[in-house]
């Protein structure tokens, strides 16, 4: 049974940074284009950014220039690097495959606040 496991959220002042991870026991993402999705408060889920398995990459307007995507497959591993944090980023940030969606994680919250 596949499990997506999301970490690395914290809360984090305006302009701040942080690091989130994902692993996928049960899946070997090489093979998969992978996401990175959020959902904010009363918002319906919105894919913020993602890398195909050849490494093609893709961000939202609302983050780029600010959030970094990788993987490291011989971790089983996708990454999301953000920087110059703003309050509207407040979300669950969420992994999952880009295309044919597994179950979802349970997340990982991310709170930009002073």
């Amino acid at each position: 049974q596949v499990q997506l496991v999301e970490s690395g959220g914290g809360l984090v002042q305006p302009g701040g940074s942080v690091r989130l991870s994902c692993t996928a026991p049960g899946l070997n993402l090489d093979y998969y284009a992978m996401g990175w999705y959020r959902q904010a408060p009363g918002k319906l889920r919105e894919l913020v950014a993602s890398i195909s398995s050849a490494g093609d990459i893709w961000y939202a307007d609302s983050v780029k220039d600010r959030f970094t995507i990788s993987r490291d497959n011989a971790k089983n591993s996708v990454y999301l690097q953000m920087n110059s944090l703003k309050a509207e980023d407040t979300a669950v940030y969420y992994c999952n495959t880009r295309w044919n969606l597994q179950s979802w994680g349970q997340g990982t919250q991310v709170t930009v606040s002073s």
